[in-house]
């Protein structure tokens, strides 16, 4: 099977415009290069680049993902680093470390990989505090594998909600990027591709929300207001903080999930399990 698979995926690339979209392809890194985007840099019509991309897709060395009406294509690194271990598996009796730089190549072990990055977007009304507070622990506790953003179908003019920004600096979060925007800021054609969109209220399930693409995750995980929450200012301040601590649980969950190797339908359900996360269970 690992012939075979080689095999298509070298003829794939024995074309002069296959491989030197490869290599666009290759240097857009894993968030990938719409596919009008990549038919510009080549200088060749959007009908032949839909067969060049046909080719590279079957031989699994490249991947689509659509966000609104314009398709991305991401380069597989795993795949062609496969192709690579299966060329050179027999070079120097077997011990390809001693065939000079081609070592570098070879698949790393799992622990040394890099990890895709995933795009999360966290959806409330007013942008101004369970979505803000959301973005900042991802932002901390996802380093490295996914990168955070938020936004509101009715963003606070004023910004986050003070004490929101005061909490999450007294806890060590950088509160320096926080600002309260619009969930048409991500989209348009130039906004970054989402790979999971999770919304924190429930008000969001009667308005229509933008289009971030067909294969965006999405999940709900309803959350209280904090700009609702009444008491003296100690209890908003406890109330505040359970707030925090029930997000920070959830997003320790998610990040922990292995995202790469669940399908989207397995993935989706337990996104949707975190609405009512499991007690931690204690000795």
């Amino acid at each position: 099977m690992e012939l075979e698979a080689s095999a298509l995926g070298f003829a794939a690339l024995g074309q002069p415009t296959r491989l030197e979209l490869m290599r666009r392809l290759m240097a857009a890194g894993p968030n990938g290069l719409a596919a009008g985007e990549a038919a510009r840099q080549l200088g060749v019509a959007p009908s032949s680049l839909s067969f060049h991309l046909r080719a590279l897709e079957q031989a699994g060395l490249i991947a689509p993902r659509r966000q609104g009406r314009q398709l991305f294509y991401a380069a597989q690194f795993h795949a062609l680093r496969q192709m690579i271990a299966f060329l050179a598996e027999g070079c120097c009796d077997g011990q390809p470390e001693g065939c000079g730089d081609i070592a570098r190549l070879l698949p790393t072990p799992m622990t040394e990989r890099r990890m895709p990055l995933f795009n999360v977007l966290f959806l409330c009304t007013h942008n101004s505090a369970r979505s803000i507070i959301a973005e900042a622990v991802l932002a901390k506790v996802g380093e490295g594998r996914f990168r955070a953003f938020s936004a509101g179908s009715a963003p606070r003019p004023a910004g986050p909600l003070p004490e929101v920004i005061s909490q999450l600096s007294a806890l060590g979060h950088d509160v320096s990027g926080l600002r309260s925007k619009s969930w048409n800021e991500f989209a348009g054609p130039e906004a970054p591709r989402m790979d999971f969109v999770i919304t924190l209220c429930d008000i969001l399930s009667g308005q229509a929300c933008p289009d971030f693409g067909g294969t965006v995750t999405t999940a709900a995980w309803p959350l209280p207001d904090p700009a609702k929450f009444s008491g003296n200012a100690a209890e908003r301040a406890a109330l505040l903080n359970e707030l925090y601590a029930g997000l920070q649980r959830r997003i320790e969950i998610f990040v922990s999930l292995p995202v790469t190797t669940l399908d989207r339908m397995a993935l989706k359900a337990r996104l949707d399990e975190l609405a009512h996360p499991r007690p931690v269970q204690r000795a």
